[in-house]
């Protein structure tokens, strides 16, 4: 898979710097030259000095065999107008960082695929943190109505009953425990133990009951 990344940097850098990590080949489009120096060094990429919002640099980046254009600076009418240009080369995805929300309708108005605001998808990881402090992990799903929540057994109550015998629910129902590193598929008959580490997928209203249910 090909990526484009507008913007080099803290957004795309990190971004760009995971993508390599998948194996996917990336190219790197920034303006400021200070940055385009840090990003060569930094990363297994070609790096282009350049405005995105130019179709000749997005020419150089091979914009037509790109399979990902994700537009990350911090400025929103650059992000906006680079997308719009990309368009035009009928790349399968874009993606935008939008820094204000009030201009997010402007994004999708023009189609781009998926407009992010990182400051708000922080926000938003930060308040599950707080208010569902004893969950390891939390992954949304669909339109925010379902999560995927890994937590550990501590509640006396569930100790030693089988699978079938609290999962599944209305609410929620069990998707995977652990054994050490390696998830398991849970069968019916399957006893659940103390300080065992399961995945549920469970409704948003129903978060507090499922927390209880296997947390003390």
């Amino acid at each position: 898979m090909y990526v484009i990344i507008m913007g080099a940097g803290r957004v795309g850098l990190s971004l760009a710097n995971l993508l390599i990590e998948d194996g996917y080949d990336i190219t790197i489009i920034e303006s400021d030259g200070n940055l385009c120096s840090h990003a060569s060094l930094e990363l297994d990429a070609l790096v282009i000095c350049g405005n995105g919002t130019d179709t000749k640099i997005l020419e150089e980046a091979n914009i037509e065999d790109a399979d990902y254009f994700v537009a990350t600076t911090g400025y929103d009418e650059s992000n906006l107008l680079s997308c719009i240009l990309v368009k035009n080369y009928e790349v399968p995805k874009i993606i935008a960082r939008v820094s204000n929300p009030d201009h997010e309708e402007a994004f999708t108005k023009v189609g781009i695929d998926d407009v992010i605001n990182p400051e708000r998808t922080a926000a938003g990881f930060l308040e599950k943190v707080i208010t569902r402090p004893n969950v390891a992990n939390l992954i949304t799903l669909g339109e925010g109505n379902a999560e995927i929540l890994d937590m550990t057994i501590s509640n006396d109550k569930i100790v030693g009953k089988k699978v079938k015998d609290v999962s599944p629910t209305k609410d929620y129902i069990i998707i995977a425990k652990y054994e050490g590193s390696n998830l398991v598929i849970p069968q019916q008959d399957d006893v659940l133990t103390r300080g065992q580490k399961i995945s549920i997928l469970v409704k948003r209203d129903s978060f507090k009951n499922a927390t209880k249910k296997f947390e003390r």
